[in-house]
């Protein structure tokens, strides 16, 4: 998926895909009902040589998917007044990425996660030169990936995960040393789809990850 780098056509072009979206980007296991809502920001980089996408790898002492290569963003307070703002205060409070960086071109569909939370994507163009400051009891490390590798879904494979006795089939993406799976993938790949990518993840039955 190749997106154009200058801010205004992205700008355009995105608010254009994502007013027409809003359907459910999908789920980990279908039978997961959400008990929780929370929202994460998908942050384009808009380097000259084209976009990135901002990610951060989760601590590895949280007791929930520690490790795991995630979008900042968090739980839903009743103090948001919508998924924007829980998406903007997590990103702020996770790695210091401060609201007036961050402009808002719209929301993806809702992604139901094994762990019960229905996840809203809020799509956001960023201008490099910002600074961060991760918190180190949420987030190991914060780095880029071009959007044409996250937004191409032949680059991914269809994997067998095993975790808590379950046996579920997830995307994954292995790029340069990290690997990009789970609800985050599936977020990725919903997001090409929206975008107009083609192209299909290679089925891999002769792989199992064990978290």
């Amino acid at each position: 998926m190749i997106l154009p780098n200058e801010r205004g056509q992205l700008a355009q072009i995105l608010r254009e895909r994502l007013a027409a979206g809003g359907a459910p980007l999908g789920h980990d296991i279908s039978s997961a009902k959400a008990e929780r809502f929370a929202a994460v920001l998908v942050p384009l980089v808009l380097h000259p040589q084209g976009p990135t996408i901002l990610l951060t790898r989760r601590a590895a002492h949280l007791p929930a998917h520690p490790g795991q290569i995630s979008f900042p963003g968090g739980a839903h307070e009743d103090h948001d007044v919508d998924r924007i703002a829980t998406a903007l205060r997590e990103t702020e409070e996770e790695i210091g990425l401060a609201p007036h960086y961050v402009e808002v071109v719209g929301l993806l569909g809702e992604y139901q996660t094994s762990s019960r939370f229905s996840v809203t994507p809020v799509v956001g163009l960023v201008a490099p030169g910002f600074q961060l400051c991760p918190d180190p009891s949420e987030v190991e490390e914060v780095f880029e990936i071009p959007a044409a590798v996250l937004l191409d879904p032949a680059r991914y494979e269809r994997r067998w995960v095993v975790r808590d006795s379950m046996r579920i089939k997830s995307h994954f993406l292995d790029y340069e040393g990290r690997l990009v799976w789970g609800a985050t993938a599936g977020m990725l790949i919903g997001f090409a789809r929206l975008l107009g990518a083609v192209g299909e993840p290679v089925e891999r039955d002769d792989l199992v990850y064990y978290p």
